[in-house]
């Protein structure tokens, strides 16, 4: 059957029918959320805080996205897979942005990118298309350029930027993105926007009106309790302190002597035994 089209997303929002993107970052985790139904895996740069322990994603480089990409796209046969463009692999031209772009395909796997930017990004994205990359946009809040903004704050508040945000996804529309994720942005104007442009939606922290709707795997499962969970994200389990229980569990045993137990060990035949004895 193969992997989902890139164009059923289209026929989705056609047809009103919501749909599911989530991060993923490696084989075990990917094989999971795949089982569970879900259509389109992000391997995000958010994969900077939430895998290798960066606080922002500007420091997630080209071989960070390969790599867990290649993972992502083994543990899967159906998902469509999106690889993000790390920060400056798409930025300082237009050629360069090219290759990375196609190495992500072509040592990735993966089915598409995602890029961040409106208008400015548009030649490129259209450039992209028209050699075969299909491409995701990304508006609103754009975590590359977090420190720009001055940190993790909703844009597109004003009058201004509200019409510069309808603008850019225009833009990205006709330059041919196949979809669009819009973050932390307020939910009239993600609905503004849905309605506009005929391409699907993707809102995080966007409210309930786009499309479909993405979230980080890590903070959805609650991995981290001390990672203050923005007010997008909503947490359906809350595995960290599951895992710490098993592994404090594990110590337990082992300094205890109940683990391993008979059931979890190898057996060796008597007259073997009585062999060995006697060396």
């Amino acid at each position: 059957m193969g992997r989902i089209s890139i164009h059923s997303l289209k026929q989705s929002k056609a047809e009103g029918k919501r749909f599911a993107m989530i991060t993923a970052y490696d084989y075990p985790m990917a094989r999971l959320v795949e089982q569970a139904g879900i259509p389109i895996i992000l391997v995000g740069d958010s994969l900077g805080s939430v895998v290798l322990g960066y606080e922002s994603t500007v420091p997630v480089t080209m071989d960070d996205i390969l790599y867990h990409t290649r993972a992502v796209v083994r543990a899967t046969s159906k998902a469509i897979v999106v690889a993000d463009m790390p920060f400056m692999s798409y930025q300082a031209n237009a050629d360069e942005a090219m290759r990375n772009a196609g190495r992500l395909l072509q040592e990735g796997g993966a089915t598409a990118v995602k890029l961040e930017g409106g208008s400015h990004v548009a030649p490129l994205v259209r450039r992209m298309v028209e050699s075969g990359i299909p491409v995701m946009g990304h508006l609103g809040l754009t975590p590359q350029s977090v420190n720009q903004f001055g940190g993790h704050k909703v844009q597109g508040k004003t009058p201004a930027a509200a019409a510069k945000l309808l603008s850019d996804a225009r833009a990205l529309e006709e330059a041919g993105a196949f979809a669009v994720v819009l973050e932390t942005i307020p939910a009239p104007l993600s609905r503004m926007v849905t309605e506009r442009i005929s391409i699907p939606t993707i809102g995080i922290g966007a409210g309930p009106h786009c499309d479909g709707q993405v979230q980080v795997l890590h903070d959805m499962l609650g991995i981290y309790d001390d990672r203050r969970p923005l007010k997008h994200a909503k947490r359906y389990a809350v595995l960290g302190e599951t895992i710490r229980d098993a592994v404090r569990t594990y110590v337990s045993e082992v300094e205890g002597q109940q683990f391993p137990g008979k059931e979890h060990s190898f057996e060796m035949d008597e007259a073997t035994m009585t062999e060995l004895a006697a060396v």
